[in-house]
């Protein structure tokens, strides 16, 4: 774990990312603010294509609350049956369109609490949703946003909760709301797991990790 990046390194870390891709999008296919929710509650310990693949023919049938519940559990079940635990998502699925409906009156309410109460929706969901279609600077970490936060010193933290602070804290405002996205598609494609490619990475005069790959 790096030591806390000063904040004019931060800046300019994010200044290039900006420079790089000014607008960076999700991966995660969706048509509303209702399918997001149900796609990031699916792409728990899933892959965003694997999620996809599964959801393009279901969306393209179910894009309410109540359509869900018209499609029914068991099919939910064979659409979804190609992503990891999906058993318990789809069970998830139904019960949060449920609530939707009789206590939302079929909207996704903006509020990180009413988010978090749903079934199967965390606070990483909860973050996404916010960010991506309520545009507020929500900072959901994932795997990858933790890793690059602790790699570059950006936000350093031993646990989720902490990096999430750390990135509230340290990002500057103008570039907080694409900062999530930033960072994981950073983390996706650039600053891998266990072979990072530093080589190519447009950050690397910035980043402090002491092990860097050529």
């Amino acid at each position: 774990m790096a030591r806390q990046l000063p904040y004019r390194t931060i800046e300019a870390i994010f200044t290039t990312l900006h420079g790089i891709d000014p607008e960076p999008k999700g991966e995660l296919e969706h048509v509303n603010a209702y399918t997001l929710v149900v796609a990031v509650a699916l792409s728990a310990q899933a892959t965003d294509v694997g999620v996809n693949k599964a959801t393009r023919g279901l969306f393209a049938q179910v894009t309410t609350p109540q359509q869900m519940l018209d499609f029914g559990e068991e099919r939910l079940l064979d659409a979804i049956k190609t992503i990891g635990l999906f058993r318990q998502k789809a069970k998830n699925v139904m019960k949060l369109s449920r609530i939707l409906v009789d206590e939302y009156d079929g909207e996704v309410p903006s509020s990180r609490a009413a988010l978090q109460s749903l079934p199967g929706v965390g606070r990483k969901t909860a973050n996404v949703v916010l960010n991506m279609w309520f545009h507020q600077p929500a900072q959901a970490v994932d795997t990858h946003i933790f890793r690059v936060g602790n790699r570059t010193g950006i936000a350093p933290g031993r646990d989720v909760d902490t990096v999430e602070r750390a990135l509230e804290d340290n990002i500057p405002a103008r570039f907080a709301l694409h900062a999530h996205h930033w960072l994981i598609l950073h983390g996706r494609y650039i600053c891998l797991a266990r072979k990072p490619r530093c080589g190519i990475c447009p950050i690397y005069d910035h980043c402090p990790f002491e092990e860097k790959t050529a």
